[in-house]
């Protein structure tokens, strides 16, 4: 959802960031490498140790390469699969980096174990709502909807987190990354339906439960 209203506003806001760095040589792939290893550090390291808003102020600064590669890419004409399977690949890594540095916080130093187990069951059901999308690409359809895709899920994590870092009450974190469990459940849901709609409008239904429960 976010994707779709804040895409124009961050592309013109990064484009001239983006067209530095072509001048200067700098890969796309390298954009993405090291916009993935500052994520992670932050979740990996900030938010083990407690600095939930310096923590979060951190990752901001490397989580928007995810947009500035985009905007590279498409400025070179960059064409191969190669640079969206990376992508793909390490937004993987940075999701769960942040969910699991949350985690971890709250399980160890932060003593609340509601929060610390709200991030795992985020950081599952976030995997599982990217992994049904990239299975229906991968069998030619489209899943490219739902009230709860990535960008929803960073932006209310480290908002949530940012603020308990300031002093906000943990319940407030539980509340959100409750919510994102939630819509997380209807996105899965979501894109299972319209997966199943497409694929029924392509089969006969004897081979639709046959052929959508193979795997690789």
């Amino acid at each position: 959802m976010l994707n779709k209203y804040a895409r124009g506003f961050f592309t013109a806001l990064f484009t001239p960031l983006a067209s530095w760095l072509i001048r200067h040589r700098v890969s796309p792939d390298a954009v993405t490498i090291i916009g993935t290893l500052g994520v992670m550090v932050g979740g990996l390291v900030f938010y083990p140790l407690g600095e939930l808003f310096w923590g979060t102020i951190f990752i901001v600064l490397f989580v928007f390469s995810d947009v500035v590669d985009g905007i590279m890419a498409r400025q070179q004409e960059r064409k191969g699969k190669w640079g969206a399977f990376l992508d793909s690949t390490l937004d993987r890594f940075a999701d769960g980096a942040l969910f699991a540095g949350v985690g971890i916080w709250f399980f160890t130093g932060g003593e609340n174990d509601a929060v610390g187990i709200a991030a795992v069951i985020c950081l599952v059901l976030g995997m599982l709502v990217s992994y049904i999308r990239a299975k229906a690409e991968s069998l030619g359809f489209d899943a490219n909807v739902g009230l709860a895709e990535r960008a929803e899920r960073l932006v209310f994590l480290l908002t949530a987190t940012g603020l308990v870092g300031l002093g906000v009450p943990e319940v407030v974190l539980l509340v959100v990354l409750v919510a994102l469990c939630l819509a997380s459940c209807v996105t899965i849901f979501q894109r299972m339906a319209t997966v199943r709609r497409q694929a029924a409008a392509q089969v006969p239904d004897e081979d639709l439960h046959r052929d959508m429960g193979k795997d690789t």
